[in-house]
């Protein structure tokens, strides 16, 4: 047993048996304690978006630390202006203001904040399965009461049903189903609210819930019908933005129309505690003055986001990111026909979900099943992630820099587990 045992919270909790201690990285491979290389398939939970210890980012934080180190948001600083800028470039026309902020739960306060003071309306639609972060609103926001701790009065939360194809909640088929999930959402406001809504926040793929790809138009319609109602529309991308899904910046750019909001944060610097809200002019415009924020638009953080977007946009990483994901699919749809306890796989770009079962028919989740690949794999150097309401889903989402040959490595390692699991 180590010195966490008597040093840090209970609560602090690993993936692992035993902690895994991790001293240094470099592109997609970390190393422990002892001297052990992993590759690193989940990059701290989608959060090293480029690579460990990228040359180009290191030097920016290097030369930002021994310049200036703190300002908060009270002070602008050349490189938050210059991660502004970067993002209303970047992103659809239109999400052109930014607010940064120190980590994607605060940026999910100032989105829902922003959108209550914008429409003068209280209530808040999210979805089962989604995760929004660990303040008070964000477990009030968060479908699954495994990251919920206190009861949600008062919030003005209200959640619909999840897009979950594989474990419909509404026990349909698509497309036969005429996306009954998102016309729920109508319901849900007719029912549980007053009748007008601030809006909706919702991950246009869903992270901790297992990444719930919705179904084609999903999005779509949920916008309209929250729009009718007089809401305001939040693509929470802190897991899916910034190339993550592949072809484009956000994931919401496959939607017919554009978010009202947008929240950014993990992939933002490369590992560095940054996020933002990007949102239009008008609505930009109803956050007071006397608000703000400590670590936000740290300068060192913000340099590290400079060097980080600037990577994605010079390498066109939504590019690489695309034709990598479909090399991933397809590999993984191999597996869905080979191994019996697969009984889903999903997922865009570098962002992709193997949902384990006990039995195909019934669709059991195979928790231990998962926990058991997951130390296995630890075992053959390959780092995954897991989530899911039962745990049962493993998650494969590397830095974006990753290679071929890097991202075969990893599959194969991981498909001789799973073939004698």
């Amino acid at each position: 047993m180590g010195p966490e045992a008597e040093l840090l919270f209970p609560a602090v909790a690993h993936y692992y048996r035993e902690p895994l201690t991790l001293v240094r990285g470099r592109g997609s491979w970390v190393v422990d304690s002892d001297g052990r290389e992993y590759l690193d398939l989940f990059g701290g939970i989608l959060t090293v978006s480029l690579g460990h210890a990228q040359p180009e980012v290191v030097e920016a934080i290097v030369a930002q630390a021994q310049a200036l180190c703190h300002t908060s948001t009270l002070y602008h600083t050349p490189a938050m202006l210059a991660a502004a800028q970067q993002l209303a470039r970047s992103l659809p026309a239109g999400l052109q203001r930014s607010y940064f902020v120190a980590s994607g739960s605060e940026a999910n306060e100032v989105a829902v904040l922003l959108a209550r003071l914008h429409t003068g309306h209280h209530e808040i639609v999210c979805l089962h399965e989604g995760y929004s972060g660990r303040t008070m609103l964000g477990m009030a926001m968060n479908g699954n009461r495994a990251w919920r701790h206190l009861p949600v009065a008062g919030s003005g939360v209200v959640h619909a049903p999840s897009p979950y194809c594989y474990r419909c909640p509404l026990g349909l088929t698509y497309p036969s189903c005429d996306l009954r999930c998102a016309q729920q959402i109508r319901r849900v406001i007719e029912g549980s609210t007053t009748g007008e809504v601030a809006g909706m926040l919702a991950e246009p793929i869903q992270g901790v819930g297992g990444f719930i790809v919705p179904p084609e138009g999903y999005s779509d319609l949920a916008g309209e019908i929250v729009r009718e109602f007089g809401g305001l529309m939040i693509a929470d991308e802190i897991q899916t933005g910034l190339g993550r899904t592949g072809e484009q910046w956000l994931a919401s750019e496959r939607w017919s129309c554009t978010p009202d909001i947008v929240t950014l944060a993990k992939g933002l610097a490369n590992g560095m505690p940054a996020a933002a809200v990007v949102t239009r002019d008008e609505i930009a415009r109803m956050l007071p003055s006397s608000i703000l924020s400590t670590f936000g638009a740290n300068p060192v953080s913000m340099a590290a986001a400079v060097a980080t977007l600037a990577i994605i946009e010079d390498r066109r990483l939504p590019e690489h990111v695309e034709r990598l994901g479909h090399r991933l699919a397809e590999r993984l749809a191999l597996w869905r026909e080979r191994f019996a306890c697969v009984g889903d796989t999903r997922g865009r770009g570098l962002m992709h979900a193997i949902e384990l079962v006990e039995d195909r028919d019934t669709k059991r989740p195979a928790t231990e099943l998962a926990a058991r690949v997951m130390e296995r794999a630890r075992d053959a150097g390959v780092l995954l992630g897991r989530s899911g309401r039962w745990g049962q889903v493993l998650r494969i989402a590397p830095p974006m820099l990753i290679t071929a040959t890097e991202l075969d490595d990893g599959c194969a390692r991981l498909e001789a587990i799973l073939g004698d699991p």
